[in-house]
């Protein structure tokens, strides 16, 4: 996908992620950094935070191992150090708990299965937070798929949203 194309379609996703925000109420909200040409929400997320009061926005954390994620606090400006995949996470401010997180999308299905890249720390980190979070996919309408033949590990997120809208799983 060429850089206009993205910038384009992700223009598209604010919107409808906007709208579902204030549904699901978020506060605080985790979020992915930008890599390898998922849509960049850090723009859009820093404003949805200003324009709330007591909104949180948090970053993940790799562990050292393969265990779930950590989410810290983020906002522009805070001292960042890149983990070993290369990925910017916060250093130096507070672990979160989030009500509710985005999850990149590198293809997806009806029933909010998700194909990311592999390494599971996901799906891990899903299944062990609690309470669980409100989760919502992210990504371009280019990544739906029939089916993505989750696995017995792979959980559902609750909600997708691409440039075409914002979609409930379907019934499994």
């Amino acid at each position: 996908m060429s850089p206009v194309l993205r910038l384009q379609l992700t223009a598209e996703i604010l919107p409808c992620l906007g709208e579902l925000l204030d549904t699901v109420q978020a506060q605080t909200l985790a979020f992915c950094w930008p890599f390898r040409g998922e849509p960049d929400l850090r723009e859009f997320l820093s404003l949805w935070r200003a324009q709330g009061a007591g909104r949180v926005l948090a970053l993940p954390v790799v562990p050292e191992g393969n265990g779930a994620l950590g989410f810290h606090a983020w906002r522009p400006g805070v001292p960042m150090q890149t983990d070993r995949f290369g990925i910017p996470a916060p250093v130096g401010t507070p672990a979160v708990q989030p009500d509710t997180l985005l999850v990149p999308v590198n293809g997806f299905d009806a029933r909010g299965y998700r194909i990311g890249y592999g390494g599971g720390f996901f799906d891990r980190t899903l299944a062990a937070l609690r309470p669980a979070p409100v989760t919502i996919g992210v990504g371009f309408e280019l990544a739906r798929v029939a089916d993505t033949a989750p696995g017995p590990h792979d959980l559902p997120l609750d909600w997708i949203v691409t440039e075409a809208g914002a979609f409930a799983k379907a019934p499994a």
